[in-house]
């Protein structure tokens, strides 16, 4: 069916139809839900290069990849939800693989020059973070995936890593645990400094001082957080409990504990954060893992309904999302012996 036939089938001219079916403002809501239904119940579906001229847009979004360690299971539940959304409107993901920071601002000035993607889903961002500033400079749309203190109006949705990690801990300190160590992502991340924040405030609650010699960041790796355990676990007093970043790192914290001669559970707990890894399941693993809970691919399917919103002319200023997040509690955590 085409536009025409369509339009006279709901007795619309063909550009109300087109732009009830493009989100424009100014149609009806009455009318563009109509639009929609019928649109749904006839399997009508525009033809993709008339609906680019006739928005003006590209029908693609970008997202950048910088460096190694962010081509993991993260990434990959992510785009998975993000990737599925948008290809329900027909909506592309431009992605591009960079070396460098600087590499990657460059990527954001080359997209405004050449205009192939409408908008940019951003990630694992820094408290302050340059790229979501020169965005807005460059007045490209963007989501963000976590949040930055830049002063400026900016779409984003993020979990609540402080509140998560502060309940994760507090439910240690009430097990008895004293001697507790923070495994914890990449230093200057805003997710890493609000998990830190998170366990601090439990710590000082109870009037327990912070140990340096039993926190420590690096990325999300089992052999990483394999070594960073093995060097925690010679100290004296030793952890008696772990808060892992994520289950990969987890899966390195257990490998460390095993090799060390402790049992899991017992002699030393973990909580981990879990990202909803369908290949990694917290309840199928021995013992099963207590975690703080929060599905990744969950997010990228929202991220992609904001920038569905952002095309359809929602303030970035007013799309504002904060997760809670679920403590999940299992065999891996108990009193200390």
């Amino acid at each position: 069916m085409r536009l025409k036939e369509f339009a006279a089938h709901l007795g619309l001219s063909q550009t109300t139809v087109s732009r009830a079916l493009n989100g424009y403002p100014e149609v009806k809501e009455s009318t563009r839900l109509m639009v929609q239904e019928a649109a749904t119940r006839l399997g009508y579906r525009p033809n993709a290069s008339a609906r680019r001229l006739a928005t003006g847009r590209a029908g693609a979004v970008g997202f950048v990849l910088r460096g190694s360690d962010e081509f993991g299971p993260h990434t990959t539940e992510f785009i998975a939800g993000l990737g599925g959304r948008l290809a329900e409107e027909e909506i592309d993901i431009v992605l591009t693989t960079v070396d460098t920071y600087q590499d990657e601002l460059a990527t954001y000035r080359r997209a405004a020059a050449s205009k192939k993607v409408d908008a940019f889903i951003l990630h694992s961002p820094k408290v302050k973070d340059e790229r979501a500033e020169l965005l807005l400079d460059l007045n490209i749309p963007f989501v963000l995936h976590g949040r930055t203190e830049i002063g400026r109006p900016h779409a984003w949705l993020d979990i609540d890593n402080q509140g998560a990690v502060e309940r994760a801990t507090s439910h240690l300190i009430d097990l008895g645990h004293r001697r507790i160590a923070l495994v914890n992502g990449v230093r200057g991340r805003t997710f890493a400094e609000h998990r830190e924040a998170g366990f601090r405030a439990a710590l000082a609650a109870r009037g327990i001082p912070v140990d340096p010699a039993l926190m420590a960041n690096a990325t999300f790796t089992d052999e990483v957080a394999f070594r960073m355990a093995q060097s925690m676990l010679e100290l004296r007093p030793r952890p008696t409990a772990f808060l892992a970043g994520s289950m990969m790192t987890a899966l390195g914290i257990f490998r460390a504990i095993r090799q060390a001669g402790h049992e899991l559970g017992k002699d030393v707990s973990i909580i981990a954060h879990d990202d909803v890894f369908p290949y990694l399941n917290a309840d199928n693993m021995y013992p099963t893992m207590s975690t703080t809970r929060s599905s990744i691919r969950a997010a990228g399917v929202r991220i992609g309904e904001l920038i569905l919103q952002l095309f359809e002319g929602k303030p970035a200023g007013l799309i504002h999302e904060i997760w809670p997040v679920d403590l999940v509690l299992r065999q891996s955590s108990g009193p200390p012996v």
